[in-house]
């Protein structure tokens, strides 16, 4: 069904403080909307391939040479297109290889060659001096030889698979294939299970020729790419290891290595398919589950067994200086009100996808904006720009910068918008969802470069055909599209999680193949063959966060909607609600088959299970608080939306502080002791999971104590969170009540 663009108020303000309002003159609809026309079409697919061509020239990986070159060409840019620009300086810790060795010692001689080959007709694939090797970044240095065991994707489920089985990991080197989880989660878990090293490969399944045509011939991960990437223990605090909670200037204070929470316990190196499949073929012992079996011609075996491995990594674990390039346009009205907006230009090796394809929109963005300054535009709150570095490595730029303005940030900081990585395909949109109606309107805006549909549109076709029968009903109804939930992986985790600041993730995506990520062949060449190859979905990107920073940083009264949030909560604690009814029954279940001595895990006979012990029922929890606290939520949501409503409809004054207490709502989403073991991590809504990494774990507090079986602790921060919503809702509902003072 098509629906007409809703559009935020169209009003230009006059700054005039006076009986504690905000005075504005109202202009024309059509002045409002020229200037979002006028900047829509600027941005231009050749300069963006330009852009691309000249930062993915050479590998930048963080602390290299061509980084800091980037970053100063960057700054250049910027200043010339009339921002007032700067590069902020931190010091990190960043380790880089000196040794890394695989080989396969018994049965029989194999040693891995733990390097990307030049292919011919890719330029840039062959500036082996430049290139980082292939490694695992904070993996802490180890030399082992122990027995290879299979352990499929190595998350926790799959540990409890092999407890079935009665097979321990104890004492051994375990391999896992990519996928289903964050790669620092695999050493992780395979740590807590007695685990000497870790091997993560990149299996063809889901990363190479199963998938489709493998580089260069298609855009699938040949045999011998591999997947690098930090392996830093994200959950506990991204940035940099040393300085947790403080920004990593020259004087900062630091932890010895020792003190640090976030290397591996045990050594990890990532290998190719190529690689990987002399290891796997070794291993004997049981089969594989049938889910478990990847795409290489061999039979999948669990182990231990014959197969025994030799492990050693070796890091120089030195200092690196990070640059992040921060550029503004202040605000004519509102100025301490501030828009920011990021993407990390930093990569693992050329990064024509990861990330540039990102930064060469956030350029043109920035060049658009400069061109509507020259013509008149003002904006009426100040507009940040940012250029990452460190991102790579554990979001050290992104955060370390959070960290250092911290306090300037919690009183200014209204909306946080970040890309990374953009491609040829549909509009994806995660973020805090008392933004989710705000961006749903400037889709409703934007055309996709090819089928002409607004992107909004095209996404609910596809969202259509995902669709159960039951969500059909809404998605047809031409309602706002449902946005994801952030956990991590990218600039916007310190903003969201550690400051409270409303965050949005945006970039189009899911019409390439993915096979080159964290690769040397992660280049120019990559790209504009397989990939966006035009840069029109460049363009398409430039146009929709543009337009998003224009509308929040013009609008009179901030665009934030409650009610859409409120509906989404609701939803998580049904979710929890169902989590917990799911393990008392499959406990409950569990335990009668025990009883019963009719247990058996699988229907597989070649596999050996060993019956889990009687395990204790797990107790009711009292959901009350939380629907009590969403009803008040909920009444306090719509007053404010309709008082808003009426606000605009009548074009009278803003009271002079409700933008500032709008700015703040979701900071009241912030505990200050942070998640149970996890303080750095302060969102009591939104965070990613202790076993995921980057995954997302909506109310985590509750939902990982129901994961985890700590029954008292999520009883309290039920309480907890509780608490927080209904003191929301009271911030809501006295701006309602000032709004409605107003327009009486």
């Amino acid at each position: 069904m098509n629906r007409q663009p809703f559009h935020f108020p169209l009003a230009i303000a006059v700054c005039a403080l006076s009986a504690g309002f905000i005075t504005v003159t109202t202009v024309s609809q059509t002045k409002e909307k020229s200037w979002e026309q006028q900047f829509r079409a600027i941005p231009e697919p050749d300069r963006m391939r330009e852009y691309m061509k000249r930062l993915s020239a050479r590998p930048h990986h963080t602390g290299s040479a061509y980084d800091k070159d980037n970053a100063e060409w960057i700054l250049a840019l910027l200043k010339e297109w009339g921002w007032d620009a700067k590069i902020e300086s931190f010091d990190v810790l960043f380790p880089t290889p000196k040794e890394r060795v695989v080989e396969l010692v018994e049965p029989i001689k194999f040693n891995a060659k733990l390097e990307e080959p030049t292919i011919a007709g890719d330029p840039t694939s062959g500036q082996k001096d430049e290139q980082l090797p292939t490694y695992n970044a904070y993996s802490i240095d180890g030399d082992v030889t122990a027995p290879l065991v299979y352990v499929n994707y190595g998350i926790p489920d799959d540990y409890e698979q092999l407890d079935r089985m009665g097979i321990s990991v104890e004492g051994c080197i375990v391999i896992a294939r990519y996928g289903a989880s964050w790669r620092g989660i695999k050493p992780k878990v395979a740590a807590e299970h007695g685990a000497l090293g870790c091997l993560i490969y990149s299996d063809p399944r889901g990363d190479g020729y199963f998938e489709g045509e493998t580089f260069p011939r298609g855009p699938w991960r040949s045999e011998d790419g591999v997947q690098r990437g930090s392996v830093m223990d994200m959950p506990f605090h991204p940035g940099d290891p040393l300085t947790p909670g403080v920004g990593a200037t020259k004087d900062a204070k630091r932890l010895a290595l020792s003190e640090a929470r976030v290397f591996t316990k045990i050594p990890v190196l990532p290998i190719s398919y190529a690689d990987a499949k002399p290891l796997l073929s070794a291993i004997d012992g049981p089969v594989a589950p049938e889910d478990w079996r990847g795409a290489l011609a061999i039979t999948y075996h669990v182990g231990p067994g014959r197969a025994k491995v030799h492990l050693k990594v070796k890091s120089d674990w030195g200092m690196k200086t990070i640059n992040d390039v921060v550029a503004r346009i202040q605000g004519s009205t509102y100025p301490n009100e501030w828009i920011i907006r990021g993407n990390h230009y930093d990569a693992w090796v050329n990064g024509a996808e990861d990330p540039i394809s990102g930064q060469i929109c956030l350029l043109e963005e920035a060049r658009s904006f400069g061109l509507l300054v020259k013509n008149g535009w003002k904006p009426k709150r100040t507009i940040i720009y940012c250029a990452w570095d460190g991102e790579e490595q554990g979001l050290l730029g992104s955060t370390e910068w959070v960290e250092e303005h911290a306090d300037e940030l919690k009183q200014h900081a209204a909306l946080y918008l970040n890309t990374d990585s953009n491609g040829r395909g549909y509009l994806g949109i995660s973020g805090s969802h008392t933004l989710e109606q705000f961006i749903n309107a400037v889709a409703r805006d934007i055309e996709d470069p090819e089928t002409k549909l607004t992107v909004w549109k095209r996404s609910q076709l596809l969202q259509l055909s995902n669709a159960t029968a039951n969500e059909r009903g809404k998605l047809r109804s031409g309602q706002d599209l449902p946005i994801g939930a952030l956990g991590s992986g990218s600039d916007y985790t310190a903003f969201l999680d550690y400051l409270g600041v409303a965050s949005l993730n945006l970039g189009y995506g899911g019409e390439g193949g993915g096979g080159i990520y964290h690769s040397i062949y992660d280049d120019f060449y990559w790209f504009t063959h397989f990939s966006d190859t035009s840069f029109v979905y460049a363009r398409a990107l430039a146009q929709t966060v543009g337009t998003a920073v224009l509308r929040f940083g013009d609008a009179d009264l901030l665009p934030y909607d409650f009610t859409n949030f409120v509906e989404t909560v609701k939803k998580y604690v049904d979710e929890l609600k169902s989590l917990l009814k799911d393990k008392r029954e499959k406990i409950i279940e569990q335990n009668t088959q025990i009883q019963d001595g009719v247990f058996t895990a699988t229907a597989d006979p070649r596999e050996r299970f060993v019956p889990p012990p009687i395990e204790p029922v797990p107790p009711h929890l009292n959901f009350a608080p939380f629907e009590n606290a969403l009803d008040t939520l909920s009444n306090s949501a719509k007053r404010y939306q309709n008082a808003a409503t009426k606000l605009r409809e009548s074009k009278r004054s803003v009271p002079k502080g409700i933008n500032t207490q709008l700015l703040q709502s979701e900071r009241v989403l912030i505990s200050d002791d942070g998640l149970p073991n996890r303080p750095w991590f302060k969102h009591q809504i939104y965070a990613p999971g202790f076993y995921t990494g980057y995954g997302v774990k909506t109310i985590p507090a509750v939902r990982e104590a129901i994961e985890q079986k700590q029954w008292k602790t999520a009883e309290a921060q039920i309480g907890r969170v509780a608490d927080l919503l209904k003191k929301m809702a009271g911030q809501i509902e006295s701006m309602a009540v000032e709004i409605e003072d107003v327009i009486k």
